[in-house]
């Protein structure tokens, strides 16, 4: 059986795609479709690691949860992550395949639409509904002839496309209207829905809207999604970092934990599972004079870890998470972070920088040579040695994934890795200051850990209160019960299984 493929894009990007696709792939899935999710092309440095050890978009593995599957590259074969700002590395098929500059990337296009085609032809042999995902705008005139992700993907489907747009930016109708007719007229044909996403307040108000984008666009209008809060479900990449509304102020009330938004920030979502638990408060920060006085400083990950070191150094961070951490200051590094966090950096073969060697912030015994070896797992880990709050978790065990380049020495390792993909190994990693409270390590996935998480908490002064027991779950079942509701889904199901 070949799938059905529906396809949603977007008038540019931060509209909503991944939600939309998550919730839609939630809504079937528990409908009893077998749903699988699929995006040919992602750019974004928020990266996670299928079972097999292979790397595809975060958005997609989120998505995948939502239908009920295990992440599988085939629904993400290429992605995209950023080094700086015209270079990226490509990760085709889960694996690390080229690092290119923007003018070298689209000659490559022939080979990349045969990756992305074939699984997309591998994922419709296997399930009933593939739920593509667009990316950026549909209409990036300037880019059409290198398109492998967008309309071309729905034309070689022949698929049904829904067009969503974001009212809260405002414009809607330029949004939705003008890319439409900005669209070739094959491509117009295609489009079978608009989706007016994110309103708030009365949808009721918006009635003559709807009458506006049908008529002007003679595409009916699928319905109208209210603005979602409090939603635990990953973002797609850093960008909605960017949205100031977005990050709190402080708060004399909540455990405060500060996290440095790094230029290249990646796997952001580590911190999710903190930002959900009550009484704690995540804030993002790109300059010290923010930081204030907060119970943690968290590093994160980053796809490129000595030039963030830099900046990090040029915006005075250095100094004052030094003075922090001396001051008895809890400070934490994951993946990037942690290497940052120890005594030097070598990267003698230029795989992450011009730069042969860094001088890290010192605050932990270790040392980091960069190698062009990407280690990609599924990770289970066992907790040892821990100094301060690690010694009550001592024994205990954790899981996440690793998604690095090189190799850290450290005399204070904390966690025994015992799982790689599925097969048994024996590696230590992590790093620990005596006192447990500057500590770092390569797992992704930490905080998603209620036993370390929480004892985390605890040890930062946090007092436990009820809160969701799974707020991940039940945000996907609040994002489809939405869609259910405000979908025409008698119109969707005929597009999809009537094409």
């Amino acid at each position: 059986m070949t799938a059905k493929v529906l396809v949603i894009l977007g008038t540019s990007s931060s509209v909503g795609k991944s939600l939309l696709v998550a919730g839609l792939c939630h809504l079937f899935a528990r409908r009893g479709v077998r749903v699988a999710p699929y995006k040919a092309q992602n750019m974004s440095n928020n990266a996670a690691v299928c079972p097999d050890g292979s790397e595809i978009g975060r958005a997609q593995a989120t998505q995948a949860i939502a239908s009920g599957l295990e992440p599988h590259v085939d629904m993400n074969p290429v992605l995209i992550k950023p080094e700086a700002d015209s270079r990226s590395q490509v990760v085709v098929m889960g694996r690390p395949w080229k690092t290119l500059d923007a003018r070298e990337y689209y000659p490559k296009k022939d080979f990349l639409w045969q990756e992305a085609t074939g699984a997309l032809d591998r994922l419709r042999e296997q399930y009933e509904l593939i739920i593509v995902e667009g990316a950026g705008s549909a209409a990036e005139l300037n880019l059409r002839k290198g398109d492998i992700v967008n309309m071309a993907i729905a034309r070689y489907a022949n698929a049904p496309v829904l067009l969503a747009g974001d009212i809260d930016r405002g414009g809607i109708f330029a949004q939705l209207i003008g890319t439409v007719w900005l669209l070739e007229p094959e491509e117009r044909k295609l489009i079978k829905g608009l989706i007016v996403n994110k309103f708030r307040g009365d949808i009721s108000l918006f009635y003559d809207g709807v009458e506006i984008l049908q008529e002007k666009s003679d595409i009916p209008v699928l319905g109208v999604v209210p603005y979602l809060h409090d939603l635990f479900i990953p973002e797609e990449d850093a960008v909605a970092l960017e949205n100031p509304f977005a990050i709190p102020a402080p708060s004399n009330e909540a455990t405060e934990i500060v996290v440095i938004h790094l230029p290249r920030i990646a796997n952001f979502d580590d911190f999710d599972p903190l930002d959900a638990e009550p009484g704690v408060q995540i804030r993002y920060v790109d300059n010290p004079e923010q930081i204030g006085n907060p119970a943690a400083i968290i590093i994160p990950g980053t796809k490129s870890t000595i030039n963030d070191l830099e900046w990090l150094r040029s915006q005075g961070f250095d100094e004052t998470i030094q003075k922090y951490a001396q001051d008895g200051g809890n400070v934490v590094g994951i993946c990037g972070g942690y290497q940052m966090l120890g005594e030097m950096i070598y990267d003698p073969q230029n795989v992450e920088s011009k730069q042969d060697n860094a001088r890290g912030l010192g605050l932990l015994p270790l040392n980091t040579i960069f190698a062009k070896e990407k280690t990609t797992h599924q990770a289970n880990a066992e907790i040892e040695n821990g100094s301060g709050w690690f010694s009550n978790l001592e024994g205990q065990t954790i899981n996440g994934y690793e998604i690095h380049m090189g190799r850290t020495d450290s005399q204070s390792s904390w966690l025994k890795i015992t799982e790689r993909s599925g097969q048994s190994v024996q590696v230590l990693d992590g790093a620990t200051s005596k006192d447990g409270k500057v500590w770092g390590c390569y797992v992704h996935g930490l905080f998603a850990n209620e036993n370390l998480r929480r004892a985390w908490l605890k040890d930062l002064g946090w007092n436990e209160k009820a809160g969701e027991k799974d707020p991940f779950a039940a945000s996907l079942t609040r994002l489809a019960d939405t869609l259910e509701e405000t979908l025409d889904l008698e119109y969707l199901e005929k597009i999809i299984w009537e094409n």
